[in-house]
This record gives C-alpha cells, sequence and structure tokens, in this order.
C-alpha cells in the first residue's frame, strides 16, 4: 500500500461524507443546469480514463459514444415517447454497440493506430449524424421532454432532476471504481504496463481490452443520454472531435490514472467554458495555454501532484523509501 493510499483509507470516511455533502448543498449555492453539466462531463472524462489511464489505450473518438447516446435518448424520449430512465438506457446501449463494434476494429492495433481508428469511426458517426433525417442535422433534436422518471417522479424542476442526476453519476463512479480494483482492472493494470507478459501469462488481452472499452462507452453514452435530457436538445458539438479533445484535456488536467482526477478537470474545463462563454475565441486560447503548463509543470495532473505532495510527506515519517521508489510510473492511486 503506497503512502497515498493509506491516506485515504485512513479518511475514507470522512472523505466521503465530506463528497456527500458537498453534493446534496451545492445545487443551493450555484446553477442546478451548471453543476448537471459538470457532472456529465466528469463522467464522460471518467470513461475516457477508464480507457487511458487503467487500460493505456488512447482514444480520439470518445464523442461518438457521448453524442450518440444522446440523439438515441432525444429520439427515443420525443419521438417513441420512452420514459426518461429508459430512453437514457437505451443511449447507453446504443453506445454500448457502437463501442463494442469499433472496439473489434481498435483493439488489435495499439498507441497512435488504435487512436486514428478510433478518430475515424468517430467522424464517420459525426457525418451520419449531420446527414441523417431523424437527427434533424445542424438543428439537432430540440424540446426533448423531461417528462417523469418511472412515472411518478415530475423532472421539470431542475433541482428534482439534479438530484436524479447525482445519484446516476455517483452510481457509475462506484462502478469504475469497483472495475478498477477487481480481479478484471488487475488484468488491465497489468496488460497496460506490460501486454506481452499479460499474454504470456495467459490472459485473453484483446477480450479484456473489448469489454473495458464497451464498458467505457456505455459510461460515455451515460453522460450524453442524461445531459440531452437536462438541456433537452441533441446537437452535432456532442458528437465532434472538440468534445473528445475536451474530455481528453480533463483527464490530463486532472490526472489520468486517480479517480477524483476527471472530476477536478471537468470543475476546470467547464468552469473556464462557463466563465469565457461570451468569448469564442479566447475559450480556446486559455484552454490551449492551461494544457500547455499542465504538461509542463504538472505532468502527473492536478489530482496527480496531490497524490505525489502526500506521498512525499508521509515517506520519511514512515521510515521508507523515497517517494519516487514509492510510487512509481504507471502506479494506481485512489
Amino acid at each position: 500500500m503506497t503512502a497515498t493510499s493509506s491516506f485515504f483509507e485512513r479518511h475514507r470516511t470522512a472523505l466521503l461524507a465530506g463528497g456527500a455533502l458537498v453534493l446534496l448543498v451545492a445545487p443551493f449555492v450555484a446553477y442546478p443546469i451548471f453543476l448537471m453539466k459538470l457532472m456529465c462531463f466528469a463522467l464522460l472524462a471518467a470513461s475516457l480514463n477508464l480507457m487511458i489511464g487503467y487500460v493505456g489505450l488512447l482514444s480520439f473518438g470518445h464523442a461518438m459514444f457521448f453524442g450518440s447516446a444522446g440523439y438515441a435518448t432525444a429520439h427515443a424520449v420525443k419521438v417513441w415517447g420512452f420514459d426518461p430512465l429508459l430512453g437514457v438506457l437505451f443511449g447507453a446501449a446504443v453506445a454500448a454497440a457502437i463501442g463494442a463494434t469499433t472496439g473489434v476494429l481498435a483493439i488489435r492495433r495499439a498507441g497512435i493506430a488504435f487512436s486514428m481508428i478510433t478518430l475515424a469511426c468517430a467522424q464517420l458517426v459525426y457525418f451520419i449524424a449531420l446527414r441523417s433525417p431523424f437527427t434533424g442535422g445542424e438543428d439537432g433534436i430540440q424540446n426533448v421532454p423531461r417528462g417523469k422518471l418511472l412515472g411518478l417522479l415530475s423532472l421539470q424542476d431542475n433541482l428534482t432532476l439534479y438530484y436524479v442526476v447525482m445519484v446516476a453519476v455517483v452510481a457509475a463512479f462506484w462502478l469504475i471504481w469497483r472495475v478498477v480494483h477487481s480481479p478484471f482492472g488487475q488484468v488491465l493494470t497489468a496488460i497496460r504496463d506490460n501486454e506481452p507478459r499479460a499474454i504470456s501469462l495467459g490472459y485473453r488481452v484483446n477480450r479484456y481490452k473489448l469489454l473495458a472499452f464497451t464498458l467505457s462507452a456505455a459510461l460515455a453514452g451515460l453522460a450524453g443520454g442524461m445531459k440531452s435530457i437536462v438541456f433537452q436538445i441533441a446537437t452535432l458539438t456532442d458528437v465532434s472531435w472538440v468534445t473528445s479533445g475536451e474530455a481528453l484535456l480533463m483527464g490530463i488536467v486532472g490526472g489520468l490514472q486517480t479517480m477524483l482526477g476527471p472530476v477536478v478537470g471537468a470543475m476546470v474545463v467547464v468552469t473556464m467554458a462557463n466563465q469565457l462563454s461570451a468569448f469564442a475565441e479566447a475559450v480556446m486560447i486559455v484552454q490551449g495555454t492551461v494544457f500547455v503548463l499542465v504538461v509542463m509543470l504538472f505532468r502527473r495532473g492536478i489530482v496527480g501532484e496531490i497524490n505525489a505532495f502526500l506521498a512525499r510527506r508521509a515517506q520519511p515519517r514512515a521510515g521508507g523509501p523515497p517517494a519516487s521508489a514509492a510510487a512509481p510510473t504507471g502506479a494506481v492511486h485512489e
């Protein structure tokens, strides 16, 4: 157990209680719509982090899952009259199906070849969304009804919808945590660190990669489906390569191979975009500047650097090896 993980183990109850309190009180302090957008993008970044941080596969096309699920949910709820919950689950299932299809093509390659295949598939999905009649083209699917959850709970009120989205996002993060800390997750980490060795031990590496890729796509789809309900619209922006880039930026800024990194990264990126919304060009300039600064000064990301700082402080008192030995490159942090 590393010094950082022991810190979280010692303070787990207090940290979870504090996080729960913040989530419960947040809509009374900040605008609920903004908070729901933040949570959806945090889940998107976390789904991408599952692939990059724990499997070692860099995807440039996660927006195709996020956006396609948004379109599927919006169409199912508005045209077919689906319950909002069923519509979001349908969107996640569509994203998972696209992920499984894309994964079959992509997982047999590694490195930049894998990334380019995901980008090519994402561009294909983008042009399908642009040209298909049911997507509304450049106008998207507008006026998506929020409806009633299970026919009982009205989602028209932003506060009610916030707590529903909060429960769904917390459950999704718990699922990611369970996957990462399960035997399945340990195999994924082994594949990331040394794929030939994992193959020599008898693991069917491509099968594990495909399962992880499909799960990541489904989680991204869950985020996209909820976003279409929150904003009552599905647009081309959600399926564009820019959204994939923002999700990657969130993971890098917050810290890959950490559970809280995507959340912190989403807070930084979404807040910047919100505050600079009146200056369209300035958003890209500021995001680019932040990206360069993080890569140069905080290579582990914000949460990663905090983890390293806690490890350095704990090591001398514990009488253990130096922090560099305690937290080698590629170590998985909570």
